[in-house]
């Protein structure tokens, strides 16, 4: 499991002449998976095939215009688990924390909820352990498969290998609940967003409790369930 989630993590990384000249090593990563089964492993190799045959150029927007221009497709996981709000810097610290204890340093301009950094701190984790916070945000995972799904994305393959290693089955209450709340990729809209929300890293945490990536997206799916148990 090592070595494929750090596959997946090189493959959600901005396309580069340097991953390009590693599309190989990559593929028998994956063609040696075999937890994901066949048909995951060929959605996989049909990414990996663009990736080697376009030019690096290409590739590069083709990325931005999928996840540099849509807040929708956010590789950023507390964007979709506390979007702007204040909770969001704190959890970024506790996250940041967590991975410095598993031995993995961040890079000065890299933010700790990049999906591709928490690949590589799943990577680090004993299986079962990486199993575990895999699969606490795979209901984020399935809403960005279905999303990149819908745009017709070689990159939804991607998240159903994440979904698939982490054996969770992602609460189709949670996913919904995500589809109707997906930010808007109307400018205006993001403009009058940023101006109303000021989002911070530092500031104690209001909802208090254990920290970690684990802790706060099982709070989040406490207050989506309170939500829906309110409306009913």
């Amino acid at each position: 499991m090592k070595l494929m989630l750090r596959t997946l993590a090189a493959m959600m990384g901005y396309p580069s002449g340097e991953l390009r000249a590693h599309v190989a090593e990559l593929r028998a990563v994956v063609e040696d998976e075999k937890a994901l089964g066949p048909h995951v492993r060929r959605r996989l190799g049909v990414l990996l095939d663009r990736l080697e045959r376009e030019e690096t150029i290409d590739a590069q927007a083709t990325y931005t215009d999928l996840f540099d221009r849509s807040r929708a497709l956010s590789l950023h996981l507390f964007e979709h688990v506390h979007g702007d709000n204040r909770e969001r810097g704190q959890a970024m610290l506790d996250l940041a924390e967590q991975y410095m204890q598993a031995g993995l340093l961040l890079e000065s301009q890299e933010l700790p909820d990049y999906i591709p950094v928490f690949l590589e701190y799943a990577s680090c984790l004993p299986p079962a352990e990486a199993r575990e916070t895999l699969a606490q945000p795979a209901h984020v995972f399935a809403a960005l498969e279905q999303r990149l799904r819908e745009r017709d994305s070689d990159y939804a393959a991607v998240f159903a290998a994440i979904l698939t290693l982490s054996g969770a089955r992602p609460d189709h209450d949670a996913i919904d609940q995500l589809q109707k709340n997906a930010p808007s990729d109307d400018p205006a809209r993001i403009d009058e967003e940023w101006e109303e929300k000021e989002v911070t890293f530092t500031g104690a945490h209001e909802m208090g409790g254990p920290t970690g990536i684990v802790a706060r997206l099982r709070a989040k799916g406490k207050a989506m369930t309170a939500a829906r148990g309110t409306k009913g």
